[in-house]
This record gives structure tokens, sequence and C-alpha cells, in this order.
């Protein structure tokens, strides 16, 4: 439910802002005449694609850009009669996280990896309103309750990798939540985040601001939540404001071609369908536990079961989609599949049983079993060029000589919809749609009958995600592939999926033809994924 603002007073007001990039002495434009303003008890969404300017626009607001090599040539920010372009920087540490704070898009590299929950978020209380360390704590555990983080008392000396994506999310929340601020900013607060856990943080984040009056800046590429959450939206494109208004207004009847394209691009069409085929991967009774061990003899006391019991056949030529929340054994399952993990159970792939098989009988296999993972920056060697990254896999197996490898690098780039003379540029010179077909480049170069592709469309853009569903089925239907496509975005599942799988907890809760179960579901949590994904 949309709340309404509380009246029509501004509480921000930015007026033909422009922002510059100082680049080898020549200055960028990247952000220019943007105006808007935040009522106060408002949520204005700021939507366009990576590299529009959104989080530029955002920052500019606390001035966290990276200045001298930024600028601001044009334009003010106002907020409580004051100019923050040119406040004075003790005036600015006054109002960052005091009056506005922000939650940025990815919590585990905004959270400290070596300080727990409680120093953390303790820091903020002792740097803005001086409290001591019992009246710290007692405000602290007030937070956590209050974001829905259960038994708070018990997280407070957890360190961030021991929580969930949407616990670090949570925490974030808390910690810019500590001072009651009266503008939250949120950068992409749920990209990384499972359909339901993206429900419940907006849901908190609503809860919130009819709680505590506050406006929310929200900036998005997820069009299904921005039409959820926001009275008014503003539309980026190339550094400018091509569009605002009601978001009613912008999603019934939309004005601009851009706004029209965003609204398009959701990943649409159905999965090519292919002849019948023999069975190529096949697994039974697959298991992946690990063991509790405690006491100072270390004896086991208990299992995490990751994967229990879990089987499925897969055609040549036919993608499976597996879906559920994080931890719910998706990944784990994919790297079971490769034997990159210790698992029991059967792995029978184009007539082998790989679960038989040592590791050094495992290598020659490996060419034919490629994984594309969610993070393409991450994934690929700053150090390496595109053509060392996508020819790696060639000279490990020996395939070629050095004019074919060279050949096959530039074919693989050109099947990907990328300029082959790009090849000896690094990944950081590239966008993130662009990193990710590199990275499926790397996984066509050795010409495999099976990829695992593990979220490869999560942190992109939904144009960027429509062009590479579209890439993915084309391919498909050239080379025969045969995908096991694990995702928490739905929509993308849907457009790609003959089979689906649906975990939870390690366990299979329903399985089948993927358009009955989108169709028809039959298990309750199916309905809840997929009315989280589509509100149905």
């Amino acid at each position: 439910m949309l709340l309404t603002p509380e009246n029509n007073t501004a509480l921000l007001k930015i007026e033909n802002l422009a922002v510059e990039f100082i680049e080898n002495g020549q200055a960028q434009r990247v952000v220019d005449g943007v105006s808007f303003e935040i009522k106060k008890g408002e949520t204005l969404a700021l939507v366009g694609e990576s590299g529009s300017g959104k989080s530029v626009t955002a920052h500019s607001i606390l001035r966290l850009l990276p200045y001298p090599l930024a600028r601001h040539p044009a334009g003010s920010i106002h907020y409580a009669g004051q100019d923050l372009l040119k406040a004075p920087e003790a005036e600015l540490r006054k109002i960052r996280g005091n009056k506005i704070s922000m939650i940025f898009q990815e919590p585990m590299t905004s959270l400290n990896p070596l300080h727990n929950i409680e120093k953390q978020i303790g820091e903020v209380l002792a740097l803005h309103k001086g409290l001591n360390t019992r009246e710290a704590r007692e405000k602290i555990l007030s937070l956590l309750e209050q974001v829905g983080i259960r038994e708070p008392h018990k997280r407070l000396k957890a360190l961030p990798h021991e929580l969930s994506g949407g616990q670090r999310q949570r925490v974030m929340i808390a910690m810019a939540l500590a001072n009651e601020p009266e503008l939250l900013i949120a950068d992409e607060p749920t990209t990384a985040l499972d359909v339901t856990v993206q429900h419940k943080i907006l849901d908190l984040l609503q809860d919130l601001q009819q709680q505590c009056g506050l406006s929310l800046l929200l900036i998005s590429h997820d069009l299904n939540l921005v039409r959820r959450t926001s009275q008014r939206v503003c539309v980026m494109h190339c550094g400018h404001l091509v569009e605002q208004g009601s978001a009613a207004q912008l999603f019934t009847t939309p004005q601009h071609a851009y706004t029209k394209e965003l609204l398009g691009a959701e990943p649409s069409g159905e999965p090519v369908l292919n002849p019948a085929a023999d069975t190529l991967i096949k697994v039974d009774n697959l298991r992946v536990w690990f063991a509790i061990k405690k006491g100072l003899l270390q004896r086991t006391a208990d299992y995490i079961k990751a994967v229990d019991a879990v089987g499925f056949s897969l055609a040549k030529g036919q993608t499976l989609g597996i879906v559920g929340e994080s931890g719910s054994g998706k990944s784990t399952l994919a790297l079971a599949i490769l034997r990159l993990l210790n698992s029991q159970g059967s792995i029978e792939f184009n007539g082998q049983t790989l679960d038989r098989l040592k590791q050094s009988q495992m290598r020659p296999l490996r060419k034919q079993l490629q994984v594309v993972f969610q993070d393409p920056y991450g994934s690929l060697s700053p150090r390496l060029s595109v053509a060392q990254i996508i020819g790696e896999g060639l000279t490990i197996h020996r395939l070629g000589n050095e004019k074919e490898r060279e050949q096959a690098i530039i074919n693989a780039l050109l099947e990907v919809g990328l300029d082959p003379d790009t090849r000896h540029r690094y990944p950081h010179e590239f966008s993130g749609g662009q990193r990710q077909r590199i990275a499926i480049a790397r996984a066509l170069v050795l010409k495999p009958e099976l990829i695992i592709l593990d979220e490869p469309t999560s942190a992109l853009d939904r144009t960027v995600q429509r062009q590479v569903v579209e890439l993915l089925r084309n391919l498909q239907i050239k080379y025969q592939l045969t995908y096991l496509f694990i995702s928490h975005d739905l929509a993308v599942v849907k457009a790609l999926s003959h089979q689906l799988l649906v975990l939870k907890q390690g366990k299979v809760i329903e399985q089948g033809a993927a358009k009955s179960i989108f169709t028809n579901p039959q298990h309750e949590y199916t309905r809840q994924l997929l009315k989280a994904a589509f509100m149905v």
C-alpha cells in the first residue's frame, strides 16, 4: 500500500544540477540540468539504466563524490534553507547520518568485515549522539528489533559474513535509522536479494516511513519495485532527467520514448521448443551435508543439510530453472554437479557417472561443463585482458595452436555481440552487461554441452537483462546448449526455462514443466514466490 505524503512542503530541492568528472585534464559532464524535489513523507524513485547518473545525483546530495576530481559547475541542492553544495564540511558532517542517511547497494561491501554488528551500529550512535556503551546497546537492540531481526541479542556479536543477505541489509537500515533522519536515500537496496526478501525489506521501509515520517529517495532499476512503493518517479537517461511525474501516470501513460523502452524491457518470450533429445544430465538422491562439530574432540553433533535428496533429469538442448530463496541450496547443488563440493548420490552426465570419477579423471570433462557466475566483475581477473580471459580455457585444455586459439576468441566475441577489437582491453573498461557477455564468451569458447548460469542477470538493468536472455536463447538454438539456470528473478526464469525445480532448505518443494508450474503452482511456497515476483 502506497503512503500519502504528509503535505506539499519540499524537504529537499535540487535545481539545475550538473556534475563533471575530470579525467586526463578534460571535464566530462555526467549529470546535466537535473531538477526535482522530495516532499516530507514522500517516496520519490529515481530510475534508469546503469550510467544514467542516478547514483551520482544521489551522492551529490551529501557530497560523497570523489572531489576534487568531481565538481558541480551549476545547480543547487537546498535542504532546510541551506545549499548543501556550498555548505562548509563541518555543517555537512552534522547533516550526514543525522538528518540525511544512506543505504548502499551491496551491504557486504559497506559493512566492515572485521567488526561485529554491535560495534558498527554503536559507532554511529557514539559519533552522533554520544551514547555510552550501555545506552548504545539498548538502542542497538531496539533498532535491530525494529528492522525485524529475530532474537537481536544473539546477533550483537555476529560478523557480517555470518548473516544472510537480507539480514545484512536490515543491519544497514538499522545503521541508517540510528539517528532518526528526515530523509533516507536507498541506492538499489534490494538488487541482490531474493524476491520474498525484497518485499520484506520494502514493507519494512514503508512501515518505518509511516512510523517516523521519513522521506525516501529510492534509486532502482527494478520497475516492479518502483511501481509498488513510490508516489512519484523521475526517469534519467545519459545524465538528463527525461521524464518525471506521478507513478500512476508514468506507468500507464509514459510520454518519453526512453521511458516506454524501459517499461517494455521486461524479459519476455518463451523458451525455445527443441525437438526430443536424449537425456544429457541425470541427478539422483544428491546430498550435500556439512557436519556441525562440537566439544573438545570436535565430534559431529549434527548436519547442515544444504542439499537433501535432490533429483532431476534434463534433455540435451533444454533449460532447467532452479529457484528458491537464499540458503535454499541452489548454488550448492550447482557446485556439487561440477564436482567442486563433496556429495553423496548419483550424477550422470552424457552417459558417464561423475560421482565415481577422481578429480584427475574429471579434468578432461570440464570443458564440456562450464559455468557463468553472478558478478562478472568479480569473476573476471582484472589483471588479464579479455583475450587472455577467454583464451585461458583453450590453453589449459591444449586446444589448437596459437593462431587457431586467437580465431576461436574472435569467434566467441562475435557470438556474444562484442567487437573482437576489444579483446586487448581489460574488464574495468566495459559495462556490466558487456562483462557478462565476456563471461558467456569464456564459457562458450570451449564448445560445452552444459552451461550452469548462477544468477547471471541479477546485477544487470532490465534492458540489459533482456538482451542477455535473448543472447542465451539464440545460442541455445544455434548450438543445442543445455542450461542449468539458477536465479531468484522469476521473470527471467520464465523466459528461458523448459523445466523448473523449486528448492527450500535443501529439499525439492516442486518440480516439473515450467509452464505448468508458472500457471498452476501446487505448493504454497511456490505460490508465495510467484506472488512476490509478479505481484499477483
